[in-house]
């Protein structure tokens, strides 16, 4: 049997940032995959991506992951135009009017997962381990994780960092909050006719969202399409030339004609939320204690700021002698990203309602609060600050 303070179950972007910023403590990790955290990328990019924010850009720098970052892999926006289809709404921000150098960064998820784990594989305080757990064992004050290698490993403090259909919240019986959002987001890579700028998209439909995300290619862009389930499954029964008008169309031609590059795929949406997220042993984070609508690109960003949030915790905890395992010494960490979690929740709740559907009043209260937004200034940094993590 081998022990660890803290066993980190997802090898994913959330558990890989924790193990990170668990650098140089005096807690030894082990981080708990099926498979293995690095994967060898293809020549094209995928289409799985994610908006990462200046506040999270920071912590890559600060536990030097950037460095092993790909960086024809990741391509950083300096502008983003939000505008609704049917109405007068219409929204410019700019990273020279918050004095950076960019808004934040399109990160192809496995180019940033293989960043992280270049890292964290090189931390004399971690090991990662390649199994699946078969069973957990918990007790007063350790866990025991039945591993599918035949091994056995226990430690003080067990992570759910394996995402939206947890094995370890289950497995700790912490109940959950779940809501159909009744949107299928579609995700593909498309070629655009003009070049995207480095500018991140997002046009607001009657029938849901479309974002056009700036890949490092200039001619490159990631799109999440949410549709509803009927309007997303015709889309999908399309053929890509018919597709690819559909999106031309919906995107006001802005960058021209489109082709794909890759296939598409689409998956439902669902909003979940738990209701607890530690308990003696066991801590939550990222999809594994909550997952939000796409809209506003901000679930990775979320989750690694759990990430982070719950790895000062644990210092500060070790620091004081203190028992990281005992969920009275978990509270705060619990108490202030449920409460991130529920903001963020909240609001994706009432952009999904207020640009739904083709209400007129509707429409004239979006072109108002957009049209007004991009006018007062102290609006739109504020806007722009949280867009930014700041």
């Amino acid at each position: 049997m081998q022990h660890v303070d803290i066993a980190i179950v997802g090898g994913g972007i959330v558990g890989l940032t924790l193990a990170a910023a668990l650098k140089n403590s005096d807690l030894n990790l082990a981080i708990i995959d099926k498979t293995p955290c690095y994967q060898a990328l293809s020549d094209k990019p995928t289409a799985r991506v994610s908006a990462i924010n200046q506040a999270n850009i920071k912590a890559l720098h600060r536990y030097d992951i950037w460095p092993h970052l790909q960086q024809d892999r990741a391509n950083p926006y300096t502008a983003m135009h939000v505008w609704d289809r049917d109405s007068f709404g219409d929204i410019h921000f700019s990273c020279d009017e918050m004095g950076s150098d960019a808004l934040g960064v399109i990160v192809e998820n496995q180019a940033l997962v293989n960043a992280l784990a270049k890292a964290v594989e090189a931390q004399p305080n971690v090991q990662v381990v390649t199994a699946g757990i078969d069973r957990v064992l918990s007790g007063v004050s350790q866990t025991m994780l039945m591993l599918d290698n035949d091994n056995v490993l226990s430690c003080r403090l067990l992570v759910g960092a394996d995402g939206a259909h947890s094995f370890v919240r289950k497995q700790a019986g912490l109940p959950i909050t779940f809501k159909d959002y009744e949107h299928t987001a579609i995700v593909a890579n498309i070629r655009t006719s003009l070049p995207h700028n480095n500018v991140a998209r997002q046009a607001f439909t009657p029938t849901g969202p479309l974002a056009l995300l700036p890949m490092a290619k200039p001619n490159v862009c990631s799109i999440v399409w949410s549709q509803t389930p009927t309007q997303a499954a015709s889309l999908m029964a399309l053929d890509d030339v018919a597709f690819c008008n559909a999106l031309t169309a919906a995107s006001n031609s802005v960058l021209g004609t489109i082709s794909l590059e890759t296939e598409r795929a689409a998956f439902p949406l669902t909003m979940r939320y738990a209701r607890q997220w530690a308990k003696d042993g066991v801590a939550l984070v990222g999809d594994a204690a909550h997952t939000i609508h796409p809209l506003a690109g901000q679930g990775a960003n979320l989750g690694m700021q759990d990430a982070l949030s719950l790895a000062e915790t644990l210092r500060n905890l070790s620091d004081a002698g203190k028992d990281i395992g005992l969920h009275k010494h978990l509270r705060s960490y619990e108490r202030s990203r449920k409460t991130e979690a529920v903001k963020m929740i909240a609001a994706m709740d009432g952009f999904k309602f207020l640009f739904n559907g083709d209400d007129p009043f509707k429409k004239l209260v979006r072109g108002i609060g957009l049209s007004a937004t991009d006018k007062i200034t102290a609006v739109k940094s504020a806007f722009v600050s949280h867009a930014m993590g700041l």
